[in-house]
């Protein structure tokens, strides 16, 4: 059996409409494509927010590693022992009491002026020009480490 034909005349419709066949790949690739800029989009924001986040943990290390150590730099120019001791991380204090370290530092040259260097964040270390007190000038490496507890930065040894 076969479907009657349309009555014949002007305006007269088919009793349905017909699929469309021109455009289908257009839109099937136009929407894979509009998926895959989603996908990207949040998946490059994810990845760039991950990236911003290590940049500022290390800008975070550096500036915490040079104010420790122009700290303890700044107490042994005044000579204030027990400020410069408590820059020390727990085995360097557990190294050395805090009598033995003021005794230690009173005995060495004198530090009178330093400048800090450029942070190292693999090796955690940094560079200083010390100037001692007779004019004398020498490179100190400061070897840092993170405090367990406060996760903060202190300084773990000096040569």
């Amino acid at each position: 059996m076969t479907a009657p034909a349309p009555p014949p005349g002007p305006g007269v419709a088919p009793p349905f409409a017909a699929p469309p066949t021109e455009g289908r790949r257009t839109r099937l690739w136009i929407g894979l494509g509009v998926g895959a800029l989603a996908v990207v989009l949040c998946c490059g924001g994810g990845g760039t927010a991950v990236v911003g986040l290590a940049v500022s943990g290390v800008q975070a290390i550096r500036e915490q590693a040079r104010t420790v150590t122009g700290d303890y730099y700044q107490a042994l120019v005044e000579r204030d022992y027990g400020r410069a001791y408590e820059q020390l991380c727990d085995d360097a204090q557990r190294r050395e009491s805090r009598p033995e370290f003021e005794r230690r530092a009173s005995a060495e040259p004198q530090v009178s002026a330093f400048r800090v260097g450029e942070v190292d964040t693999t090796s955690l270390t940094v560079p200083v020009d010390v100037t001692l007190a007779g004019g004398d000038r020498e490179q100190q490496q400061v070897r840092l480490g993170q405090d367990g507890e406060t996760g903060g930065v202190e300084v773990c040894g000096v040569s």
